[in-house]
């Protein structure tokens, strides 16, 4: 909400009238030590062949491997690279409690047509200096990607930023997508209201190609 290039209130005038620290105006996140890189390279790699490893597991691998390290440190790489053990339990997917929930609308429907179901879903994609996360939006009869973007964090504009993009083309009858807060937020329903689509959340993978790990696809 910041114009440097306003033409007469200054920076410090308008942190002000947003009430914001000038500090943080100018504040980049630190990205993550070489060290953990390569630990989430190992991890990528240790879940790839051993899915239903936890953080308990997955910790002991990687001490046997030489790696002093300890299951909290695992726990947040685990967490910023949306991998959790595969194995049965309920609650699969824990919405924010403070979201609007919708029904599932799917049950039973035979999908023929393109624009009649839409999904999304959110996978994580390894580079070679660390993880960028990938969002996109499929039409489920025709298969077609309609719109998707990157983004180094799991923040929930890029989504929205995906959404607009992909309503530029057309409206969906279903919009359908998990109960991640990014899809639950009042910025991503908010968006599809305006359209006036309907919203179906489900409690597993919604695209038509799954994987291990919940995302639109495979690696």
């Amino acid at each position: 909400m910041v114009e440097p290039e306003h033409p007469s209130l200054s920076v410090r005038r308008q942190c002000e009238l947003l009430d914001l620290a000038r500090s943080g105006l100018y504040y980049e996140p630190r990205g993550e030590s070489p060290e953990n890189l390569a630990l989430m390279r190992l991890i990528d790699e240790a879940y790839t062949r051993w899915p239903f490893y936890g953080v308990r597991r997955m910790t002991a691998w990687l001490r046997r491997e030489g790696h002093a390290v300890n299951p909290k440190r695992i726990r947040r790489l685990m967490r910023l690279m949306g991998l959790e053990a595969i194995y049965a339990k309920p609650r699969l997917s824990a919405p924010e409690k403070a979201h609007k929930r919708y029904p599932y609308l799917l049950r039973h429907v035979v999908i023929d047509r393109a624009d009649h179901v839409w999904s999304t879903d959110i996978t994580y994609i390894r580079l070679r200096g660390g993880f960028v996360y990938l969002v996109a939006i499929l039409d489920w009869h025709s298969r077609y990607v309609l719109s998707r973007e990157l983004s180094p964090s799991l923040e929930g504009e890029f989504c929205v930023r995906t959404l607009e993009a992909a309503l530029a083309r057309g409206r969906p009858e279903i919009f359908n997508t998990n109960q991640g807060v990014q899809f639950t937020s009042e910025a991503f329903t908010g968006v599809l209201e305006v359209a006036r689509s309907r919203s179906a959340w489900t409690g597993g993978v919604v695209c038509s190609t799954t994987s291990s790990r919940s995302g639109c696809g495979g690696r």
